[in-house]
């Protein structure tokens, strides 16, 4: 027996109509040093059984993302956006391949964001994401997003500060209007803990066959653990609505984060409830015709 997100009991699955995301909502005065990055909010189980839930939902996950998908075809508007932000070696990328990865990959438009091109640094900073977004029927990932530019943007100084201010209003008037286009935004910040990353780097290093995901940079960033979560913590603070929350993924077991990541895209997609779309010909006729042939 394993405990869903919202804390009621079942056996095999995690049955997302049952779920509820309070468990990971950021709170509004959001101090992150609170938030054990080793928890497991709402979820009882353990790596084992959280395998079977992810396989469980992936098949519920998957059906959801065809009727998205095809129902778009039908005219449709409606898309999903998921933001992932964290500090480096979060997981974002398995995410994005043991969750996100795990539907038809037609559906699914990634973009990850990196350093600004000279093109991109002479328009205002959103110019790229708006590019990105994904088209109706589609579930789009931001691997980093616009987020970067208040957070490195911040700890970094890369703009005046009066500017790093207005962004945070520009932000919200972009996903406001973004929403409004027919989108649903899922917000995840996987909250990895200090000494939880200095482990992955290290990982990093003894392994040949991960030396390619070392970047030196990262123990640069590592010096400025503090400022950075700062950082989110404004971010969070200024950012978060009911019609764009922020959820915040103890991110330290990677079987958890998968799964509350799914969680949240489930979420996303049985609000949406896309419809199988209806023919636009007569199927007898057609049947017929077939038989015929």
């Amino acid at each position: 027996m394993s405990t869903d997100l919202s804390g009621s009991m079942h056996s095999g699955s995690m049955q997302s109509g049952s779920m509820h995301s309070a468990a990971l909502r950021a709170p509004s005065d959001v101090r992150l040093a609170s938030i054990p990055t080793d928890a497991t909010p709402g979820y009882s189980g353990d790596k084992r059984t959280a395998a079977a839930d992810l396989a469980a939902g992936l098949e519920r996950l998957s059906e959801l993302q065809e009727r998205l998908f095809a129902a778009s075809r039908a005219g449709a508007a409606a898309r999903v956006l998921l933001v992932l932000q964290a500090m480096d070696t979060a997981g974002k990328g398995g995410i994005v391949r043991h969750v996100v990865g795990a539907v038809d990959p037609q559906g699914v438009q990634l973009a990850a964001f990196k350093k600004p091109t000279p093109e991109e640094l002479a328009h205002h900073f959103l110019w790229r994401i708006e590019k990105k977004l994904p088209e109706p029927g589609m579930i789009g990932v931001f691997d980093h997003s616009h987020y970067e530019d208040v957070l490195i943007g911040r700890v970094r100084q890369l703009a005046p500060a009066a500017e790093i201010e207005q962004r945070y209003a520009d932000i919200v008037d972009f996903e406001r209007r973004v929403i409004d286009n027919g989108t649903v935004i899922v917000k995840v910040m996987l909250h990895l803990g200090r000494d939880e990353q200095k482990a992955r780097l290290q990982e990093r290093l003894e392994r040949e066959d991960k030396h390619w995901k070392y970047n030196p940079g990262d123990v640069d960033e590592r010096l400025l653990w503090d400022d950075y979560q700062s950082a989110y913590e404004l971010a969070i603070s200024r950012t978060d609505s009911d019609q764009a929350p922020w959820y915040i993924v103890p991110a330290d077991r990677k079987w958890y984060a998968r799964l509350a990541v799914q969680h949240l895209l489930l979420q996303a997609l049985e609000g949406i409830n896309p419809q199988w779309p209806a023919a636009d010909f007569d199927v007898e006729v057609e049947k017929a015709r077939l038989a015929a042939s």
